[in-house]
């Protein structure tokens, strides 16, 4: 699937996580919010064929990308991506290294900054390879979540954003490799 070619910026570690608002700031003529504040996570796992990533379509836009979602009023950063990493792909996981920041205008035309995170799934969860589900939550906006070898995520991905943060789970993975 081809790439989108909107205009974005990257940030290595994005907005604060101390909790507050969702969105930040308001334009004063419409008190629309000015940046819409949203996590995610880029799950990933050694398999003996190789390093998997999960990636999750989602059929109102047609894509397929990393989990992510909006920050619940006065949630940090961190526990927005692990309830929506939850709510989008039925795992529960745990935070590792941060991940490089996307910022983009939404479908809205607010500004809207995605924190990630490398992420791995938390060994006390019960998880043992099943296929994975959306939970609850998240099934009216993600269609499926699965699991991709490493190799095929960059081909898959909807949105040139996502690339930049897959290279930077990639980059950290390789540094895991040579300090084994």
């Amino acid at each position: 699937m081809g790439m989108s070619n909107e205009v974005m910026s990257f940030s290595p570690f994005g907005p604060t996580s101390a909790g507050g608002s969702a969105n930040t700031g308001s334009d004063r003529a419409t008190g629309a919010p000015k940046v819409v504040r949203a996590s995610g996570g880029a799950i990933w796992r050694r398999m003996p064929t190789g390093t998997e990533v999960v990636l999750i379509f989602r059929p109102r836009y047609q894509d397929w990308g990393l989990p992510k979602g909006k920050a619940h009023p006065l949630e940090t950063d961190e526990a927005a991506a692990l309830r929506e990493v939850l709510e989008e792909t039925g795992l529960q996981c745990r935070l590792g290294r941060p991940l490089p920041s996307t910022t983009y205008p939404d479908r809205d035309g607010r500004l809207k900054t995605v924190r990630y995170w490398a992420m791995t799934v938390d060994p006390r969860s019960g998880y043992r390879g099943a296929p994975l589900k959306p939970g609850p939550e998240g099934a009216d906006e993600v269609a499926s979540a699965q699991w991709v070898p490493m190799a095929e995520v960059r081909s898959r991905l909807t949105y040139a954003r996502d690339v930049v943060v897959i290279d930077a789970l990639a980059q950290h993975l390789a540094t895991l490799e040579l300090d084994a």
